[in-house]
């Protein structure tokens, strides 16, 4: 049982750690690669038979650019959950989850800021928490639900 548990506790480390390299290594990216990549979704998108126009290229990529990061951090939050829940046992898991969810946006555009093409923006780093919010709703929505399901039978 306690085996286990450690494999448990290794297994959520390695999982946020190759998280956050994977947000690190995108972030590293210089601008025109970024780009490539928001393009390679426009273009996949108007295969699928989603019809943009050429005015709404630039709102398009925007609002994949900005999906990216709110995913990226969505994801982050619960990983962070899963490693913080082995050592704390309160609610202060959902504020320090957040709390490391908005550090390392900030880190992570303080990081893009050294990055060619690319800039750092307070903008992002709110978008990046929204992410991390809306996970921990999700995510308390889902305990929630285990625990009136298991108060029921």
């Amino acid at each position: 049982m306690k085996q286990q548990k450690k494999k448990k506790k290794l297994i959520s480390w390695i999982l946020l750690l190759s998280w956050m390299v994977f947000i690190f290594y995108m972030s590293q990216q210089t601008g025109q690669v970024s780009s490539g990549q928001s393009g390679k979704i426009v273009l996949l998108l108007s295969k699928i038979g989603i019809e943009i126009s050429q005015d709404n290229i630039s709102k398009i990529t925007f609002i994949i650019r900005k999906s990216a990061h709110f995913s990226e951090y969505f994801v982050l939050y619960i990983l962070l959950f899963n490693v913080i829940k082995n050592y704390i046992h309160s609610k202060k898991i959902i504020l320090y989850s957040i709390m490391g969810v908005i550090i390392y946006a900030a880190s992570d555009e303080f990081h893009q800021y050294f990055v060619p093409g690319r800039s750092a923006a307070i903008k992002d780093v709110f978008i990046d928490t929204c992410g991390g919010i809306a996970a921990s709703i999700v995510n308390n929505l889902f305990f929630i639900q285990l625990i009136l399901l298991n108060y029921t039978y």
